[in-house]
């Protein structure tokens, strides 16, 4: 045989052997686990996959040149699964094998260079979730105990010890700047804690936005849920274990949470330290680096004048007892006194102490005389539609309620130094009512204002409406202290009270008015509106304006 004869025999012969990446066997050709199979075809080619019924099968497909099928073919050679439907370029895929013996086809509509791997095949056996990792690193040592066999004994006579919630301090991985502080370095995590429950444990009130569920430490006692926080952070919450499953909506099944929400029996911060049981009492936490609240506690000496009368409003159709306290040597002709109208009066006597609190910011001298009227809301379904934009309770409060407090006082309330002031709804109300009543009042305090609120049908654009008829009006004699918490965060694409607080804020400030903002480490809470109602009033009306 002549020379040329030969090589074009041992061409032949090679192209009967499989390419790389392809073992040979009686029946198609096997792809082998990372190896590239690579060759030019121009016709269906079908390769089987070394595989098990129950891999995780991951692998990839390019192809130059012409589209192509990809399919996965079953044992008996029927169409099982489509991976791509006249593709080119790079095709990815992952799968679980049903069983063995499946097979890849692919099919291209003309000549192209292909190059397919299977890349990773996971048998079960070795399909197994990673190990748990835990936030807190008492967690994480609590978890290697239970696994090494001991029991939460220890562990439950620790936190009683110690108290709830967990505080502990995890150093974060850098890199640092050379000397950089020890709070960039560090983080403070915060771990809520309950004990023996069945089915669930809730946490309302704590860093989380939404009520957030606690865990269950593998088949223990221990619920837990982790938070990092900033070192500035307070607030109050409530545990509710065991929450009923009932059937129903969404909010009908949230509201099932107050049927077992109370307080933490571990915590040793309640608030109030007085109540009647566990359900109405609320735990408390002030990590090291939280804001002192000016004015609390009340001095021991704080000795407020406070009486009462019923307010009949012909406007609202309706009536309540109001509370006004002032220091008992009121001088009504003072022209530095203060008009404070407090909206859910009834949480700001009994909660927060507002009498004994302004008796004492003027008796420091952080604040000049204040008249403080607090108006109770009647009951919910009352306040839900007295304080959100409602003008008719604006109205009664400029053109009814004032005239009854100035005769009872005997001050000559002026715009300038009259406050609406309120938290959440009633910070709104606050807003609101002074937009719309300017003459009568000339300052807004709204702590955790719901700026997230628009009359209905009414299209805002992503502007809180508050925001929009800031924009819109002429610029109105008025000033403003604004609050939220960095837990009033929004879900998803959905602002919450801290986004649309600062949207106002902004507003405001862009419109010219004066505008005085604070953001608290806390959340939608009375224990952070406490200091927020006298920061505001200090920030608007004291000797030292702060912001």
């Amino acid at each position: 045989m002549s020379g040329g004869g030969r090589a074009a025999a041992w061409l032949s012969l090679l192209m009967l052997l499989p390419p790389a990446g392809v073992a040979m066997g009686a029946g198609d050709m096997t792809l082998r686990v990372g190896q590239p199979f690579e060759r030019k075809v121009d016709a269906p080619l079908t390769l089987a996959l070394p595989v098990a019924a129950g891999d995780y099968v991951v692998g990839r497909v390019e192809a130059a040149g012409a589209a192509l099928d990809v399919d996965i073919l079953g044992e008996d050679g029927a169409h099982h699964r489509r991976i791509a439907d006249q593709q080119g370029g790079v095709i990815g895929f992952r799968f679980v094998a049903e069983a063995a013996g499946i097979r890849l086809r692919l099919a291209p509509a003309g000549a192209v260079a292909l190059s397919v791997v299977i890349e990773e095949v996971v048998p079960v056996a070795e399909q197994r979730p990673p190990a748990a990792e835990y936030l807190s690193p008492r967690i994480a040592g609590l978890a290697a105990e239970l696994a090494a066999g001991r029991g939460s004994e220890a562990f439950w006579r620790e936190v009683a010890e110690r108290g709830t919630p967990l505080i502990e301090t995890r150093r974060m991985p850098g890199p640092f700047y050379p000397g950089a502080p020890a709070r960039m370095r560090e983080q403070t995590l915060m771990t809520f804690l309950w004990r023996g429950a069945q089915r669930n444990v809730r946490l309302v009130g704590g860093p989380s936005s939404d009520h957030a569920w606690l865990e269950r430490l593998g088949a223990s006692d221990v619920w837990f849920v982790t938070f990092p926080v900033p070192p500035a952070t307070r607030l109050a919450y409530q545990l509710a274990p065991d929450i009923p499953d009932i059937p129903g909506d969404a909010r009908v099944r949230r509201g099932a949470i107050s049927a077992t929400l109370q307080m933490d029996p571990f915590n040793r911060q309640p608030w109030p330290r007085q109540a009647p049981d566990r359900f109405n009492q609320q735990a408390t936490v002030e990590l090291a680096g939280a804001p002192t609240q000016p004015g609390t506690p009340a001095m021991p000496a704080a000795d407020p004048l406070l009486c009462s009368f019923v307010f009949a409003s012909e406007t609202l159709g309706n009536s309540r007892r109001i509370t006004v306290a002032h220091p008992r040597d009121l001088d009504p002709s003072d022209p530095n006194l203060v008009l404070a109208i407090i909206f859910d009066g009834e949480r700001a006597l009994h909660q927060i102490d507002v009498p004994g609190m302004l008796d004492t910011l003027t008796a420091s001298g952080r604040l000049p005389p204040v008249v403080a009227v607090l108006v109770p809301s009647i009951d919910s379904g009352t306040r839900s539609r007295e304080l959100p934009g409602n003008a008719a309770f604006a109205d009664a409060l400029a053109d009814e309620l004032l005239p009854r407090v100035a005769a009872l006082t005997g001050i000559r309330p002026e715009a300038e130094r009259t406050v609406l002031a309120g938290a959440s709804y009633g910070g709104l109300a606050a807003a609101t009512a002074a937009l719309r009543r300017p003459d009568r009042f000339g300052n807004v305090l709204s702590m955790s204002g719901s700026f997230w609120w628009a009359p209905e049908g009414r299209d805002t654009d992503g502007t809180p409406f508050v925001g929009q008829s800031l924009a819109e009006a002429g610029k109105k004699p008025l000033r403003f202290f604004l609050s939220a918490g960095t837990f009033e965060s929004g879900h998803g694409d959905v602002a919450g009270i801290l986004e649309s607080s600062r949207q106002v804020r902004d507003i405001s400030r862009l419109k010219g008015y004066e505008t005085h903002w604070r953001e608290y480490a806390g959340g939608h809470d009375w224990l952070v509106w406490r200091g927020a109602l006298a920061d505001g009033l200090i920030a608007l009306f004291g000797a030292v304006h702060e912001e």
